[in-house]
């Protein structure tokens, strides 16, 4: 089963297969591509799905299905050989509606008390007096107010 959106891995460099897969989900609109691959680039083809998947398209596409088998064909040598295929099915996950909007419904607010008005009395003013400064007196001179004071 070969359809329009097949990805061959072969022997090119690794990102080649990564980029024309994305291409087919991007550029093309494939809602499928499916990655196949022989013998020893199987495991080439198991790179690039989960590259695309987990990196590239991140939460866009998943594996849909997995196919192995085998085919047989002559070589050059006119011998009949049988080589492992593998295909990889990639599909698009489909989009979730977004859950219909529900309108909030109003909370009651629990009504506050009303609170006491206070009255704020003024306080009187505080008149503060200059303090007067005292110089200390000497010996000498406290004696003489002493002397003065008692006569």
């Amino acid at each position: 089963m070969i359809d329009n959106h097949a990805i061959f891995v072969g022997g090119k460099p690794f990102m080649n297969y990564v980029t024309a897969v994305v291409m087919q989900f991007t550029t093309k609109g494939a809602d499928n591509v499916t990655i196949r691959s022989r013998g020893k680039f199987i495991s080439r083809a198991v790179d690039v799905a989960e590259v695309v998947k987990s990196r590239f398209l991140r939460d866009q596409i998943d594996v849909s299905d997995i196919q192995m088998g085998s085919e047989e064909f002559k070589n050059k040598e006119g011998r009949t050989v049988r080589v492992s295929t593998l295909d990889i099915s990639l599909g698009r996950i489909a989009k979730k509606e977004p859950a219909p909007a529900v309108e909030p419904q109003p909370v009651e607010q629990p009504v506050a008390e009303p609170q006491p008005v206070v009255e704020v009395k003024e306080t009187p003013a505080v008149v503060v007096k200059p303090i007067e400064l005292v110089e200390e007196k000497t010996e000498e001179e406290t004696e003489e107010t002493e002397e003065s004071e008692q006569e």
